[in-house]
């Protein structure tokens, strides 16, 4: 047999299966169900066309849930397999699947014990989808069949007619690779994955969504004190958090024409999640002060709780700058 999964006959699995078939816990969907999945390593069970209505199944390995009560099974692709598709229907385009599927008559209606690799067929349709798949069974590819193929009219297309829907599946603590959509949740507070386009992502339990790695914010603007407002030249004073760093940039002036920023005043107070440890101090020398001239030298300061102000003004600067500001939050 060039199919096979680990746990799955009553009796006779071999050294070799257990050998070659993935071992140990994998990734987690729930208490007792695991995310079932491709195993990383190579191109596993790669499809290509291997004639009109014929296509091959590469080796592989993956494993292939059931119900809860089942459990996962692993399974193990140790030779090319050669899969018949079904000529299309006379009216209507049809979307069949490849997939490993899993019988076992303790669990299911087959009263039979193997696993295999098959095509299951999708129903014709003038809108058709891909075949709803039973427990135990582990969607690798989606084959398009237009209406009216066959070989004798010169069969698929398979540049066209394969679409790729392999997920894969890591062991816990691994990160998972892209694989064919990323609409799943994660299994567990901190959990990680590479969706394959700006890198890692971590999964946040209590917001139920994956966010990046490390964390970014994005730039956000920052809410001044009354009495201060943009100077309308130059960028708007704002805030971005990578991971545990915060950047700072912008300017910062009164809001009234002629007059000077207050020695000691709030001018702003940051949001909490973006406080420096311990506070933060940084020098800023103004190209002009309020009446023109310049420059003016300032030394400003950011506290533990998160309150911007300033200290030993040299003249009276008309705006401070922040963007050369950068600290941790640990």
């Amino acid at each position: 047999m060039t199919v096979r999964a680990a746990w799955l006959l009553p009796t006779a699995q071999t050294r070799e299966d257990t050998r070659l078939a993935p071992l140990g816990a994998m990734a987690a969907e729930g208490e007792l169900t695991t995310r079932d999945g491709v195993i990383p390593g190579g191109n596993p069970l790669a499809a290509t066309g291997a004639g009109p209505m014929q296509v091959q199944l590469g080796v592989g390995r993956a494993l292939v849930q059931g119900t809860l009560s089942q459990g996962a099974y692993p399974v193990v692709v140790t030779s090319p397999e050669t899969l018949k598709v079904t000529d299309g229907n006379a009216q209507f385009d049809r979307v069949d699947s490849i997939a490993l599927k899993v019988y076992d008559g303790q669990y299911d209606i087959s009263s039979d014990t193997r696993v295999t690799a098959e095509i299951i067929q999708g129903t014709p349709s003038s809108t058709p989808t891909p075949p709803k798949l039973p427990p135990g069974t582990l969607r690798l590819w989606d084959i398009t069949v237009p209406a009216g193929t066959s070989a004798g009219v010169g069969g698929l297309d398979w540049s066209r007619a394969l679409a790729d829907r392999r997920r894969y599946t890591v062991a816990p603590g691994g990160i998972i690779p892209r694989g064919w959509g990323l609409s799943f949740d994660g299994s567990h507070d901190g959990q990680y994955r590479d969706n394959g386009v700006t890198g890692l992502e971590r999964w946040n339990a209590s917001a139920r969504a994956w966010m990046p790695y490390p964390y970014d914010s994005g730039w956000q603007p920052l809410a001044l004190a009354p009495g201060y407002a943009h100077p309308g030249h130059g960028t708007v004073a704002s805030w971005r958090r990578l991971g545990s760093m915060v950047m700072l940039r912008g300017r910062i002036g009164p809001s009234k024409a002629g007059s000077t920023i207050a020695n000691g005043a709030t001018i702003l107070t940051l949001p909490a999640a973006i406080r420096p440890a311990g506070g933060k101090e940084f020098a800023w020398a103004a190209p002009r002060d309020v009446t023109g001239k310049g420059p003016a030298l300032t030394r400003a300061e950011l506290s533990g709780a998160g309150a911007l102000r300033v200290y030993e003004m040299f003249d009276a600067p008309a705006w401070i700058g922040l963007d050369t500001v950068t600290y941790c939050t640990d």
